[in-house]
């Protein structure tokens, strides 16, 4: 396996999957064949707070680049999720109805949301961060909260 992409900001430790894409929100996109699974990156799941409920368009929608797929709910805020890909929604994780917590204790592994069957990867993946532009952009938006504070 490839090793994380890591910083530590203050006292948070932010990990990047390197295997995968991600939408400037910070979901993440990992594609095997015709088909990627979707989840939150570490940075959008620790800056959202402890998910309590996840909401997922069900299985058999069809879902657009930047179209709302799922709906995260945590203790601070309500997050409409967008999706970076068009296609399908062929599964939903099930271990969201009774533990949405596993978002926050593995983004980029159990924590996934759906997986949805790839109708425009090419365009798709033109459009979204690889792994190494999201750690910028990520680091810069971590760096800049820490200023605020």
């Amino acid at each position: 396996m490839i090793p994380f992409l890591e910083i530590k900001v203050d006292k948070f430790t932010f990990r990047v999957d390197p295997t995968c894409f991600f939408n400037s929100e910070g979901v993440w996109v990992r594609v095997a064949g015709n088909r990627a699974r979707l989840g939150l990156s570490d940075f959008l799941q620790q800056r959202s707070g402890d998910i309590a409920f996840v909401e997922v368009k069900p299985e058999g929608s069809l879902v657009s680049f930047n179209g709302a797929f799922s709906t995260i709910e945590t203790i601070k805020v309500n997050i409409d999720l967008s999706s970076p890909v068009t296609g399908k929604v062929v599964l939903v994780n099930p271990a969201l109805e009774n533990t949405p917590e596993v978002i926050n204790q593995d983004p980029f592994g159990e924590g996934w949301i759906c997986e949805v069957e790839l109708n425009e990867w090419e365009a798709d993946q033109s459009r979204l961060l690889d792994a190494t532009a999201y750690f910028e952009l990520m680091k810069r938006e971590a760096e800049d909260e820490v200023k605020n504070i």
